[in-house]
């Protein structure tokens, strides 16, 4: 009994420490925004002039051919940004991608898309068949998800968080909304940091927990001392603001210039997007 609440206990530990892990490096991390790429090395302003215009453009397309196309692109603009390309298909392929497919996988069938059938099966006497235009409207529907989860992830791992939130200010966003991103933004790291700093402490001191009503004790006591701690941890912060000169408005040290480099990627970016456009038309 003892050896299975302990490999038990292995577990829950494994996978909390292992999603924290995950939280810092996939929202935290600013190691590919630090690389040395071509995307890292356009001014962010341009750079989400750019890459919002590809949203748009893909947005616009009825054509599969033509959305896989600006994947494969995104797939090269990866690369040459310094970013592993089995990293950028976890993160662009295995998440949204998958759950919209699982959304729209009853379009398939003939019963919600009827048209010219495709094949015919028979499970377990239960006979389905799938229809040309049930395949077409899915394929079109999840190659425009991971185009467009593509291009967001492009921008947010290839641009400093600092920077993303200026670009904000500058396309006009209301400044209430980029502070609470911003807030928002540190206390998930600091939020992270503390489950897993008590998670360790309640190991160190309890072990093992063999009694259900102990565990629920212990889990009693945590979130209320997490409640305590972050109510304490946002007055602290508020007052280090204000002593700090905070008046409402965030500002920042960095500085944006456009270079030539600049402006030859925007002018290309959309020479690209008109193509694309107008042969989404013409087919």
């Amino acid at each position: 009994m003892s050896k299975t609440l302990h490999k038990r206990s292995d577990f829950i530990k494994r996978s909390m420490l292992s999603a924290l892990v995950f939280l810092k490096d996939a929202t935290l991390s600013e190691e590919y925004a630090n690389r040395k790429g071509f995307l890292q090395s356009l001014d962010p302003r341009i750079k989400t002039i750019s890459l919002l215009a590809f949203l748009v453009t893909m947005i616009s397309l009825k054509s599969a051919v033509l959305i896989g196309t600006l994947y494969g692109f995104c797939l090269i603009l990866a690369f040459s940004s310094s970013i592993p390309i089995r990293h950028f298909l976890g993160r662009t392929l295995f998440f949204i991608p998958f759950f919209s497919l699982c959304i729209v996988l009853p379009t398939l069938f003939s019963t919600v898309t009827p048209g010219d059938p495709v094949c015919s099966f028979n499970v377990l006497g239960i006979n389905g068949t799938l229809t040309r235009p049930g395949i077409d409207g899915a394929l079109l529907f999840v190659v425009r998800i991971a185009t467009s989860v593509s291009l967001v992830v492009l921008l947010s791992l290839t641009t400093r968080h600092s920077e993303l939130l200026k670009v904000l200010r500058i396309f006009g966003i209301p400044y209430i909304f980029v502070l609470t991103v911003s807030m928002c933004y540190r206390y998930l790291y600091i939020f992270a940091t503390m489950v897993e700093n008590i998670f360790t402490a309640v190991k160190s001191r309890v072990g093992v927990v063999s009694h259900h009503r102990h565990g629920q004790n212990v889990v009693a006591w945590n979130i209320a001392n997490t409640w305590n701690r972050t109510t304490q941890m946002s007055e602290e912060v508020y007052m280090a603001m204000l002593s700090r000169g905070y008046t409402g408005e965030p500002r920042l040290l960095s500085q944006f210039y456009a270079t030539p480099k600049d402006w030859v990627w925007l002018l290309s970016s959309l020479i690209i997007c008109a193509g694309l456009f107008y042969s989404g038309h013409i087919l």
